[in-house]
Formats: C-alpha cells, structure tokens, sequence
C-alpha cells in the first residue's frame, strides 16, 4: 500500500478532532510504523500532475490531496485506491473492493 502525507495529515485532523490528541498521534506512529505501507512525501513533479488533474476536471469536487494522490498513483502505476468517495472513480481508478 502506498499513500501520501496529505492523506496522512487528513486522517491525522480527522482523529484529532474526532477521537482526541492521543488516538491521532496514535494512528501516525502506526501508519508509520507499518511493514506494508510506502509514505510517500510529494514532489513538485506530483504538484504540477496534480494541478493537471484538477484542472481536467474542473466540474468535480476533487481535493488538492486526491489530485496528489492521482500524481502518485499514475507515477507508481497503481490502479486501484482505497477510498471512501467516487473521486477515484471519476479519475479514471478502481476502487478496492474487500469482498473480491
């Protein structure tokens, strides 16, 4: 699995806010710490891909951190995300199914 400190930082303030200081930092060490997941730290060559996909969907809600993820995933040649809204979906990737 691989994913990017924007979504680090997102699940981050999610926690924080939701569950509390302990159980963010909590998530962070363990996101960190874990043998199957690649953090991978933005490049400017992904702000630019990034600033590309948004700007080919214009008429979407996509984020600035799902567009950095599309950089990354399209670098990495991963086809399939992890996700919990159709943003993936309208870029053009699957979205992992846990019953497959």
């Amino acid at each position: 699995m691989l994913t990017t400190t924007l979504v680090l930082a997102e699940v981050h303030r999610l926690l924080l806010f939701r569950a509390g200081p302990r159980a963010a930092a909590t998530a962070l060490e363990r996101i960190e710490a874990s043998p199957i997941v690649r953090l991978v730290f933005p490049t400017a060559a992904h702000h630019a891909s990034a600033r590309a996909w948004l700007a080919r969907l214009p008429d979407q809600r996509i984020t600035y951190t799902d567009a950095v993820s599309f950089a990354v995933m399209e670098q990495a040649k991963c086809p399939v995300a992890l996700g919990f809204d159709h943003d993936f979906l309208v870029a053009g990737f699957e979205l992992w199914d846990p019953s497959d």
